[in-house]
Formats: structure tokens, sequence, C-alpha cells
């Protein structure tokens, strides 16, 4: 599949998504979007690939927000599909089996910062920037960002956030939560891979059993959320892994 927007490297077992769009520091607009849904399911479907890290071309940005040019002048009622697109993109990548490392290569703000957020987790550099500034344009933000983000680093630090617009550092991002790891930003794909490679070296269906469990059960009252981790624990023992693995054990 070819894209216009993106790049998608397959290094077995591992992939890259690359939002290449340097010239506009890697900003998302509507078909950048829909480009991302299509990668992540195409990589999904693909059983070569068992982790995945997702990053922005160029040394400046991650994704450096909305594209806002495209926008411009648009009614209420335009928006609403970009923002349904957004949500359903990054439903794909957090319903999805495998686990998606965000390489935070710079600015994630906005949309970025939104999209890292429905990755498993993030890893960046450390000259990277986070942020939600969306409320000094007069908006809120649209992808998730005032729901995940509280999600992630609690509600008052996120009303902070989001309320602010202010950017913050990749080492404040991984003081509050938001980040696991903080990287010189020379080292930071060499380490990613590092830790996708550890990832796709687990057994494939083990992690998705605990994707699954983390992810759905997160919202849920605690008896429901240990039903679901009791059927996903359940799953694990009906695959050929599990016996793999006690053998190798």
């Amino acid at each position: 599949m070819e894209f216009k927007n993106l790049t998608v490297e397959i290094e077995k077992p591992i992939a890259i998504v690359t939002v290449n769009r340097p010239k506009v520091l890697n900003a998302l607009n509507l078909e950048t979007v829909s480009e991302l849904g299509a990668a992540f399911s195409m990589l999904e479907a693909n059983a070569d690939v068992r982790a995945i890290i997702m990053t922005g071309s160029g040394e400046k940005a991650f994704v450096a927000g909305a594209d806002i040019t495209e926008f411009r002048g648009k009614t209420a009622p335009e928006m609403i599909p970009f923002a349904k697109k957004g949500h359903d993109v990054a439903r794909i990548m957090e319903s999805m089996g495998k686990p998606i490392i965000a390489a935070v290569n710079g600015y994630a703000l906005g949309g970025g910062c939104e999209m890292s957020m429905a990755c498993d987790m993030r890893f960046a550099a450390d000259t990277a920037k986070f942020g939600q500034p969306e409320i000094l344009l007069g908006l809120i933000p649209g992808m998730g960002g005032t729901q995940r983000l509280a999600r992630l680093v609690g509600p008052g630090i996120a009303r902070e956030l989001v309320y602010g617009g202010e950017q913050i550092t990749a080492q404040r991002a991984y003081e509050i939560g938001l980040v696991n790891r903080v990287y010189p930003a020379a080292q930071l794909m060499e380490e990613t891979k590092k830790f996708a490679l550890k990832l796709a070296a687990k057994p494939s269906h083990a992690l998705k059993m605990a994707k699954l469990a983390m992810n759905y059960g997160y919202d849920l009252s605690l008896d429901n959320a240990l039903m679901v981790e009791t059927q996903c624990f359940a799953q694990c023992w009906s695959h050929p892994d599990l016996e793999e693995g006690v053998s190798a054990f």
C-alpha cells in the first residue's frame, strides 16, 4: 500500500510508521489521519509485524498539531468528520492486538499529543515538547485530548494543560506520567527499536490479551474489570504460546 503523507517501513518483526510532512511540521490534515487508519489496519493484518513504532519525519516534530490551513473557514458541522476520523483512528490504534510505541522526536502538540496518547507508551527525545494548545485558538482538543490526557496524568494536571494551553518539556511529561522514558535525541530511535524488539519477542497472543484487558477494563468498576481480566486470562490457556512458554520456563 502506498501513502502520500506517511512512510511505513517493515523491519521484521517490527514496523515503523512515520508521519512524513516535514514542511508543515507533520501537521495532520484529513488525508493524513485517514492514511494513519489504513496503515495501522494494514499492520494489524500483517502476521510478520509484532510491534509498531510511530514517529514523525525530521528533527523538529512528531506531529505539531492539526493543519489549520486546511480547516480555516470551515463550519462547525464540517469539522465533525475530522474529529470523528481522529477518534476512529485512535480507537484502531488502541484496539489492535499489537503494541504501539510513540517515538516522540519533537513537537507533539494538539493532535500530535492526542495521537501519541493513543499509543501504548511514549518514548521521548529530551528535546521534545508536549501540549494541548487549542485553547489559544479559541478551541478545545477534538481528537481525544480532553479524555485520554486525564486518564493518563489525572484530571487536575490535565485541566492545567488543556485550560492553559502551555507546552511542557519531555522531562516534565515524564514526571507527570505522560511519557514512559526520555532519551537524548540522537538515541531515541535506537532505544525505541530495542524495546520494540523486546516486545516483539514476547508471546503475541498474551500481549494482545494484556492490552485488551488493560484498555477495556480501565473505565469499568473493579468487579467488571476483573471479569474482563479473567476472560482474557482464560483465553491464554487455549493458545499454543502457553505450552511453549511454560516449557521454555
